[in-house]
C-alpha cells in the first residue's frame, strides 16, 4: 500500500535542527523519517491519530 506523502516547507530553529539531526542518528533515520515519527507519536498520545493496523513504516528517502 502506497503512502501518501505531501510537501511541507518547515522553518526551525537551527537549535532545534540539530537536536533532531543527533536524535535522527541514534535511532537510524534521516531528520525528515524523525520529525514525521515524533509529530506521529504526539498526535496519537493525544488522540488526534488513531493507531492503523496495517501502517507502513516510515521510508527513509532522503
Amino acid at each position: 500500500m502506497a503512502v501518501d506523502r505531501k510537501a511541507y516547507p518547515l522553518r526551525i530553529s537551527a537549535a532545534v535542527l540539530e537536536a533532531m539531526q543527533r536524535w535522527a542518528d541514534d535511532d537510524l533515520r534521516s531528520v525528515n523519517a524523525q520529525i514525521e515519527f515524533v509529530l506521529r507519536e504526539a498526535l496519537r498520545k493525544n488522540g488526534r491519530l488513531k493507531r492503523e493496523s496495517s501502517e507502513p513504516v516510515v521510508d527513509d528517502e532522503d
